[in-house]
């Protein structure tokens, strides 16, 4: 094998790593963005059960429950 014949094999071989890095990236911001959206929905999720917990909150506060009887 000849000097020139080395260096197209090892430019072949680079190609083919590039084009696997590539498909390797993207596959990974795929993975990225759903998990994105995954978070941003349970962030929207925390944020309604906050605000449920703090009307829960408001209203017993507002509406005291009588003392238990005792025997």
């Amino acid at each position: 094998m000849n000097g020139i014949e080395r260096l197209t094999v090892r430019v072949d071989t680079l190609e083919m790593r590039v084009a696997e890095q590539d498909r390797t990236i993207e596959d990974l911001n795929a993975t990225v963005l759903a998990q994105l959206k995954e978070v941003e929905s349970l962030n929207r999720q925390i944020a309604r059960l906050g605000a449920q917990m703090q009307d829960l909150e408001v209203n017993q506060s507002s509406d005291p429950e009588p003392p238990p009887p005792h025997y």
